[in-house]
């Protein structure tokens, strides 16, 4: 059963589905054409990926998922694991009918995981998958630590620990003083928290879905071999200057996955799917765009 909102744009339509345990799955939907869903990936809400909606809505029914847990879909519940993903990923494909999906980072994996056991899903694209295959306990071992720092309320702190554990930063942040890296990510979240907009999805508010984004990771974690029975054309995207732990992942995706294609586009890194901000200013959706466009109206 859907629940639709009055649209805050004359081309957006905010609906509802509900997924198996009971969790409101948000989603937005823009265009027409051939059903198409985007997922977005860590520190991210759906919003965050409406310009490369924007750019495919010619041609596709586009549709942008709230992971649970945030924007407006329902939280997180017990017992999470790549299960719930692909369960509200399931709950929006039966709703909408589509038989696209792309996936970003942590939910481009649970994208891959779904395309193994939902016959709905005819192709897949996805960017920079995080796949973990190797230094995997350094990869993981950041959540205990990221965990107390968020419940002391230590929430620069807990940011600081997630970027340093999975290597997000510049290399000048191996060498900093993890005093001095929390004191500037501090004043980033008061000043984003100061000029936030109604309806905007901040850093503080984003940083408990870390925790899960890292419980997913690790679950998935050197299960390479299990993608070989992916039927579903596939689609590995990343970026020249993405991340160095993930391209293992995408390489041995592209060995084991029976339908696939590989693209690496020079200059872009991790992020450069998502919308330009402040917190993103190399985003590139144009660019990456273009690819799922063709990939998507390419003749199976």
């Amino acid at each position: 059963m859907t629940i639709q909102e009055r649209p805050q744009a004359a081309e957006l339509i905010t609906s509802f589905v509900t997924s198996d345990d009971g969790t409101r799955i948000a989603f937005h939907t823009i265009g027409h054409g051939p059903g198409v869903v985007l997922l977005h990936g860590s520190m991210e809400t759906a919003r965050n990926h409406m310009a490369m909606a924007e750019a495919l809505a010619d041609a596709f029914t586009v549709h942008l998922p709230d992971r649970r847990g945030r924007g407006q879909s329902g939280p997180y519940g017990d017992d999470y694991s790549v299960r719930k993903e692909v369960e509200d990923l399931d709950a929006v494909l039966n709703e909408t009918g589509a038989h696209y999906v792309f996936g970003v980072s942590a939910s481009g994996v649970a994208v891959l995981q779904a395309a193994r056991t939902l016959p709905a899903i005819h192709k897949v694209a996805v960017y920079e998958p995080a796949l973990l295959l190797e230094d995997i306990p350094q990869l993981t071992g950041w959540i205990d630590r990221f965990d107390r720092e968020m419940a002391e309320g230590k929430v620069a702190a807990a940011l600081v620990t997630s970027m340093l554990g999975l290597r997000l930063g510049p290399p000048i942040m191996n060498v900093m003083p993890r005093g001095l890296l929390t004191w500037l990510t501090g004043l980033l979240t008061k000043s984003e928290d100061k000029n936030a907009k109604p309806g905007d999805a901040t850093m503080r508010m984003l940083a408990p879905t870390l925790h899960y984004e890292g419980v997913l990771m690790a679950e998935l974690a050197d299960t390479l071999d299990r993608f070989a029975d992916v039927q579903a054309e596939v689609l590995l995207l990343g970026g020249s200057k993405g991340l160095p732990f993930l391209k293992p992942a995408l390489s041995g995706l592209e060995k084991t996955i029976p339908n696939v294609e590989r693209i690496e586009f020079p200059g872009l890194d991790h992020d450069a799917s998502g919308d330009v901000s402040k917190r993103n200013p190399a985003g590139r959706p144009e660019i990456v765009a273009a690819e799922l466009r063709r990939f998507f109206t390419s003749a199976a």
